[in-house]
């Protein structure tokens, strides 16, 4: 059959592009360990502004040379940078600023780069959803630009706008998406294993630099200084964040049936319990649900053997102490939410907020629930809600396009039967969906969180279009 390829909007058949050899990849990754080592144990505080910096040269440098490395630098920054924090406060005085902790954000916004250059050619591909929620983050921040301090305002807009622009990069370099999936497969089967191992130690043992940095903060909500005191964040700065990553991950470990892939699945069990965040328990049960419904029907037997495999190993260590007390409490409090005090003020206060949020066509603008404390401070209104944040922050203007684009996004993931036979790819849908349904208990299109959720709204639509691609070259 013969087709003028031209006319279509990428090839029928089409391989990923194989990546330079990772040598040089590999020594500017490690030439930033290096240094950062060194110069925590001799000069700690200049970390505070030489990492950011190096951080983002090497980002810069993956991003053009190594595309899948880049994917993979960006996601560890993500995972680590809150510890990184912390320990840099410990041994060299605390830090009100926390300026280090720009460095994900200013390797995340690279991908501003693709946005530019890739603008024309995603709205023929299927970006438009992608370009519009981007159009109401910078709506809410002209909005927020000309009621608030600027500062405020960009520190507050890094937290929506990365996020949007990382999921549009992943998904117009859809002919990357088998590398990508790799390099994904990689990183979170590692983070789940290291990061899940931390969480249990710091359940336990309670290191100083955490307790130091509780201490500081006065964060009461995330338990007190003290071993078996913690409510488990692991390496990242919240509980929630924290659980939002290591459910990605054991998502992700259902289809990894090696060794390793168990013996991270178990410690993430374990560590994921402990962070007792019952919107990311939720959300992976949506998750996993979602799963095997899309899977065929080989992939869904594999799945259900190794869940329950699972299920046997991570049961027995869930309910024995020092584990069991804190996991039962709060699993029981989902069986009675009417006298859980953590769910009555959440409800008290969503209803208080709710007409705050929805009383304005225009919104507040980006920025605007940072506010002035009785003692000076910048403090920031948590409304615990995504729908709430976007309605406050875009108004009705710019969060029904922001909060519509996500919906069509996952619609579109979800429709056609050209990824059935890609487990990865029903998994980043299923995660998509999975982070989505907890927007209604928490701001998930922010920072990390949000990072997760546009990142694997790209990756399900990018496998979509990939794997359509192959199935069109092999018609002709």
């Amino acid at each position: 059959m013969n087709t003028n390829q031209s006319l279509l909007p990428y090839p029928l058949k089409h391989n990923a592009p194989k990546e330079n050899s990772p040598l040089f990849a590999w020594l500017a990754i490690g030439s930033l360990i290096v240094f950062s080592v060194v110069c925590y144990f001799g000069a700690a505080s200049l970390l505070r502004q030489a990492f950011p910096a190096l951080s983002f040269f090497v980002g810069l440098f993956l991003y053009f040379r190594y595309p899948a490395l880049y994917i993979g630098f960006n996601w560890w920054l993500w995972f680590l940078i809150a510890i990184i924090r912390r320990l840099i406060d410990y041994k060299a005085g605390w830090d009100t600023n926390g300026f280090i902790l720009i460095t994900p954000y200013l390797v995340t916004l690279i991908t501003f780069w693709t946005f530019v250059k890739e603008l024309p050619r995603s709205l023929r591909i299927g970006g438009f959803p992608f370009v519009v929620a981007i159009m109401s983050v910078f709506y809410g921040m002209a909005v927020g630009l000309v009621s608030y301090d600027k500062v405020v305002v960009f520190r507050t807009a890094l937290d929506w706008l990365a996020p949007v622009l990382y999921g549009f990069h992943v998904f117009v370099k859809w002919r990357d998406y088998p590398n990508y999936r790799q390099n994904i497969q990689t990183v979170f089967l590692w983070c789940v294993l290291l990061t899940g191992a931390y969480g249990i130690y710091q359940y336990l043992v309670a290191p100083e630099w955490d307790k130091f940095w509780l201490i500081q903060t006065k964060l009461v909500s995330m338990g007190s200084p003290r071993p078996l005191g913690l409510r488990v964040w692991g390496t990242m700065h919240s509980p929630g964040p924290f659980a939002n990553i290591i459910m990605v991950g054991l998502l992700i470990l259902l289809n990894n049936v090696r060794p390793l892939g168990f013996a991270a699945s178990i410690v993430g069990y374990v560590s994921f319990l402990l962070t007792v965040v019952r919107s990311s328990w939720g959300g992976w049960i949506v998750g996993v649900v979602s799963l095997i419904t899309n899977l065929k029907p080989k992939l869904q037997m594999r799945l259900v053997v190794t869940a329950i495999i699972l299920v046997l190993c991570v049961v027995p260590l869930a309910t024995i102490e020092p584990f069991g007390k804190v996991i039962t409490e709060r699993l029981e409090s989902i069986s009675n939410l009417e006298k859980d005090q953590s769910f009555n003020d959440r409800s008290n206060t969503y209803d208080r907020k709710l007409g705050i949020a929805l009383s304005s066509v225009l919104g507040q603008g980006i920025g605007g629930t940072w506010v002035v404390d009785k003692d000076g401070k910048l403090v920031n209104i948590v409304l615990d809600s995504g729908i709430l944040d976007s309605f406050f922050a875009l108004g009705w203007f710019g969060a029904i396009p922001y909060l519509g684009s996500m919906i069509l996004i996952i619609i579109q993931s979800f429709q056609g039967s050209e990824t059935r036979n890609d487990a990865f790819a029903c998994t980043a849908r299923s995660i998509s969906l999975g982070i989505f349904f907890q927007m209604i208990f928490s701001s998930l299109m922010l920072g990390l969180s949000g990072i997760t959720l546009w990142g694997f709204m790209g990756l399900a639509m990018a496998a979509k279009k990939y794997n359509s691609s192959q199935i069109v070259g092999r018609m002709y």
